[in-house]
């Protein structure tokens, strides 16, 4: 099954309406090294609502208990970025990947891109625009994973 993971999430309503965005499609959820925020913040609950219960979340101390992880279990290690090479709209995605996303202000450091299966993007039309939020970014990736997948078909 697909996977989501936020390397050092900063805005707590982000995280929280990606968390919502995982309940509803039963897709987990990794936190992976300082969170910008305690879990517990009123505005990550408040964005996530009544659904937190729902979602199935697994915090990592750190970049390298993830990594152990994520390579225990298998599946490919798809980074997004603004630099990206390849639109997310042209890959084929596979069940056990992980979709990775960095933090809001910086985004992911060059050395996890560098081990990543691949980086990919969002195509943005304006220049003017430099990236999409990031709640935005993984709903958009998720849901295209899903719909590759066929996971959306039965409902």
């Amino acid at each position: 099954m697909v996977q989501v993971v936020l390397y050092q999430p900063e805005i707590p309503p982000n995280t929280g309406n990606i968390a919502r965005t995982c309940a509803a499609n039963e897709t987990p959820l990794h936190l992976v090294g300082e969170l910008g925020f305690e879990i517990s913040d009123r505005a990550v609950k408040r964005a996530g609502l009544d659904y937190w219960p729902y979602v199935e979340l697994h915090q990592h101390p750190d970049w390298e208990t993830f990594r152990t992880v994520q390579q225990q279990q298998g599946g490919r290690l798809v980074a997004f970025s603004a630099k990206g090479t390849r639109s997310y709209l042209s890959y084929p995605f596979q069940q056990q990947d992980w979709l990775l996303f960095g933090p809001e202000a910086t985004g992911l450091p060059p050395e996890i891109m560098a081990i990543a299966d691949t980086v990919l993007r969002i195509p943005i039309i304006n220049p003017k625009v430099r990236s999409l939020n990031l709640s935005v970014s993984v709903a958009i990736s998720l849901y295209e994973a899903k719909r590759q997948l066929g996971d959306l078909e039965a409902i």
